[in-house]
């Protein structure tokens, strides 16, 4: 019960991002298309990131996510209209994904996993705890996990992008994008904290208050 409250946690955090700003407009994008036509589309894709924008802005959440939103589905409109292929909306997904890709890899090579680093931000745990020999080979395994992840996806979207197909594109964006990230994020989450009780370090409570071992190691939190 308590791992399931702990994923319910997990989930609650990733969800109250910007994962409608990310899913409806590439949606609504690809409909209009089919309706009346790449300008409308763009449009409408336009209005529609500004109206959740708004709706941020106005339920006091954070203005980065009604920003970051509009300016990705800007630049994707810009592709698509420049060139006028619909196609050409989601090359930023793609893009997206190598860059990815590449910080993870990069990551792996310089010895600082992309996923403590992600840990870090997010939950403000001291980045000397990641780094230490019984904590880090978790971090590092997982980064391998997402740098698959990510690679496997941008294929995917350059795949789709060089048939022109936009419906194949909104639907293979939508599935590999949150619904395939959570299922990621979940999994990483479950193996991260099995992995860490496997290391036998020190929980971060304990490396924070300076313990001596033995150590509980990590309850709670990947």
């Amino acid at each position: 019960m308590n791992k399931l409250l702990e994923l319910r946690d997990e989930i609650k955090t990733v969800l109250s991002g910007s994962t409608i700003d990310a899913i409806l407009p590439p949606m609504i994008f690809v409909l209009i298309n089919n309706i009346s036509g790449i300008t409308s589309a763009i449009i409408s894709a336009l209005v529609l990131s500004l109206i959740l924008g708004i709706k941020r802005i106005l339920n006091k959440e954070s203005w980065k996510y009604a920003l970051s939103g509009f300016l990705i589905v800007s630049l994707a409109a810009g592709l698509a209209l420049i060139t006028k292929n619909a196609s050409n909306y989601f090359i930023g997904a793609a893009v997206g994904s190598g860059i990815f890709f590449i910080v993870a890899g990069v990551s792996l090579f310089l010895g600082k996993p992309m996923a403590a680093y992600a840990s870090h931000l997010s939950r403000g745990w001291p980045l000397d705890w990641f780094w230490r020999k019984d904590i880090k080979p978790a971090y590092k395994e997982v980064t391998v996990f997402w740098a698959l992840f990510f690679l496997m996806r941008m294929i995917v979207q350059i795949i789709l992008i060089r048939k022109a197909n936009p419906d194949q594109l909104v639907w293979a964006n939508t599935l590999l994008g949150w619904p395939v990230t959570l299922i990621i994020l979940i999994s990483s989450y479950i193996y991260g904290t099995w992995r860490l009780k496997k290391l036998g370090g020190p929980g971060v409570d304990e490396f924070i208050e300076g313990k001596e071992p033995p150590w509980e190691g990590q309850k709670k939190g990947f």
